[in-house]
């Protein structure tokens, strides 16, 4: 995708939520006192970790891939993802009764892998650090005459994760709450720009807010800068979901107009926001499904007297890996 194709509207969004409706698991927005007193504020959780495939990556998927053209691509979908996008297109077309070929590092956690392969997707692993996922994925996907599905910069897949705005904006509207802010973990900002999209139809007045691992800010710097950042090469993080080089050309074009700014976190932010979500609110994240609630409770930004709805993107870590992080000492 360029910035030549049209970028996704709230119309768009809006019928995704149609093809959505009956498919997706429409989450909860959720409260809890121990956290609104701990911050002074009200912060409304949206659980997507409770969705189909454990994270948000469903909506998108399903929504794009109801758009394939069988007679042009008879050879389903290709997509690339360290695994949460691997594992929505592979659902979807399952649902679907699409073919899908999934391009997934080699060091993904297993269980990703697995839930892929267990949604019916072929899995084609490459080296993250010495290959290119997409090369390999547009090459997978004009040999077998397959329709590429990207992993966020593609306004099907933008207008499916923006469901997850107009269902916080709706729950809080019921709740007789108004947003202030608005916090989403970033990685190419799919996530992000379609709620952006929502949240600036319906609460223009609420501020977006993308959060990054402190050493993968590439969205962060890119609004900063006004042009699009890269992540130097050789640097990691636990947060293996939002490990992207920069973000995407459609993406960063409503980014920059609709976005107020960005938060870092680290890696031990995301420890901590990890181990507070399991033990006081029972929930299982990721660590880049904790990055929202992380930049909550590390006092990245004003809460007390605010109403802040937080997105938690995912929960899809393997069991003995999150054992390992939420009992490290800080």
């Amino acid at each position: 995708m360029t910035t030549d194709t049209p970028l996704p509207t709230l119309a768009d969004v809006e019928t995704a939520a149609r093809h959505l409706e009956g498919v997706a698991v429409r989450t909860p927005l959720l409260s809890h006192p121990v956290l609104d007193e701990l911050t002074g504020g009200r912060i409304l959780l949206k659980p997507e970790n409770l969705q189909r495939v454990g994270a948000f990556k469903f909506r998108g998927a399903y929504n794009r891939l109801t758009q394939v053209d069988a007679a042009r691509f008879p050879g389903g979908v290709v997509a690339c993802s360290s695994g949460n996008h691997a594992q929505g297109v592979a659902e979807a077309a399952r649902i679907l009764g699409i073919k899908a070929a999934i391009v997934m590092p080699a060091d993904a956690p297993r269980m990703k892998i697995e839930r892929t392969r267990a949604s019916g997707a072929e899995v084609i692993l490459y080296d993250r650090r010495t290959e290119d996922r997409e090369a390999i994925a547009r090459g997978e996907a004009k040999n077998r005459r397959a329709d590429f599905v990207h992993p966020f910069d593609d306004p099907g897949v933008i207008a499916g994760q923006g469901t997850v705005g107009l269902e916080m904006i709706a729950d809080a509207e019921a709740m007789g709450q108004v947003f202030d802010d608005v916090l989403v973990c970033c990685s190419g900002g799919g996530l992000a720009s379609g709620i952006a999209l929502a949240v600036a139809a319906r609460m223009p007045d609420a501020r977006v807010l993308v959060v990054e691992p402190a050493d993968f800010d590439d969205f962060t710097r890119s609004l900063e800068t006004g042009t699009r950042q890269r992540n130097r090469d050789q640097i990691t993080s636990i947060a293996d979901a939002l490990l992207m080089s920069e973000p995407g050309h459609l993406t960063f074009e409503i980014g920059r107009k609709l976005f107020a700014g960005g938060l870092r976190v680290t890696d031990l932010e995301l420890r901590r926001a990890m181990r507070f979500a399991f033990i006081e609110l029972k929930l299982v994240l990721e660590p880049g499904g904790a990055a929202a609630l992380a930049a909550v409770l590390s006092g990245k930004l004003p809460t007390a007297g605010r109403t802040i709805g937080v997105v938690l993107s995912g929960g899809n870590v393997d069991p003995d890996t999150f054992a390992k992080l939420i009992r490290l000492p800080d």
